[in-house]
């Protein structure tokens, strides 16, 4: 690759855990924003709007603005639209994210059809009509997993897609670390969803192609000029890669060594932190000097 002229950085288990920053990283990050070079956080992050991260990580001392920061949402909102104008959507999320989806029509997810409750030994053969069809959504929209990621809400949301709705995720991540150590997130579910509904959903944030191009078209760079760093090989780093950006794997956040042997290809570069980025990118262009 040429001189580095951008650096993509994933926030959750790259720079913070549970949104304490990782040993090193405020200072790393500073380092690479001294040395002129673009910086554009990545994620697919969704409880928190752009504004609500950008003010969490500059009272960590991080040198960031919410302009710097592109998230799953923002892309999503783009993405419907281009691809569903004037869409009806359901919002599956955890987290109040309406401030990053301009101009999406986000409805509430109808309660007149009550989920069937899996102990009940003699269920009504005639539950009735249901809800009208024609209320039903447009697309399913599903964000980030929580509490929200119930029985009653994914069964009617598998409702939904049975009656023709789309389905749309902003990511697939399995899980993600935090303080307490891994949590199950959106994939988990996601593909019992896809597979029950015999559907494929289209997916908006990282791992999507789309996602890493918006990311470079933000910081003004082409992908031969940038990096990315991220702790999930698959979606972060081998992902980015095939965007022909450099990848750059750390040992950090979700990070496992089984599932970096397990992986579908091998990361450009692996550091164990986020703060041993300034002399790796010293190493590849002599952007960034000690």
């Amino acid at each position: 690759m040429g001189a580095v002229r951008a650096v993509l950085i994933d926030i959750d288990g790259v720079l913070t855990v549970s949104w304490q920053p990782l040993p090193g990283a405020v200072e790393a990050l500073r380092e690479i924003r001294a040395a002129g070079l673009g910086v554009a956080l990545v994620t697919n992050t969704t409880s928190r709007t752009r504004a609500s991260i950008a003010r969490v990580l500059a009272e960590a001392g991080f040198p960031v603005s919410a302009e710097d920061i592109l998230t799953a949402p923002a892309v999503t909102a783009a993405y419907l639209a281009e691809h569903c104008p004037g869409a009806r959507c359901v919002l599956l999320n955890s987290g109040d994210i309406a401030e990053d989806l301009p101009g999406v029509t986000v409805v509430g997810a109808d309660e007149s059809a009550p989920a069937p409750d899996p102990e009940d030994p003699d269920p009504d053969p005639d539950p009735g009509p249901g809800p009208d069809p024609d209320d039903a959504p447009d697309v399913v929209v599903v964000g980030g997993a929580g509490p929200e990621f119930g029985y009653a809400a994914l069964n009617r949301t598998f409702g939904y897609l049975q009656r023709g709705a789309r389905l749309v995720a902003m990511h697939r991540n399995l899980y993600w670390r935090t303080e307490q150590g891994l949590q199950l997130d959106t994939g988990a579910f996601l593909a019992g969803l896809e597979k029950a509904a015999r559907v494929e959903a289209e997916i908006t944030g990282k791992p999507s192609a789309a996602f890493f191009e918006a990311a470079l078209a933000h910081v003004g760079a082409g992908a031969g000029d940038a990096v990315m760093v991220g702790d999930d090989i698959e979606s972060d780093v081998l992902a980015a890669q095939r965007a022909g950006v450099t990848g750059v794997l750390v040992r950090t956040g979700k990070y496992l060594p089984e599932t970096h042997r397990a992986a579908s290809g091998t990361p450009d570069h692996v550091i164990d932190s986020f703060a041993d980025l300034p002399a790796l990118l010293a190493g590849l262009s002599g952007s960034v000097q000690q």
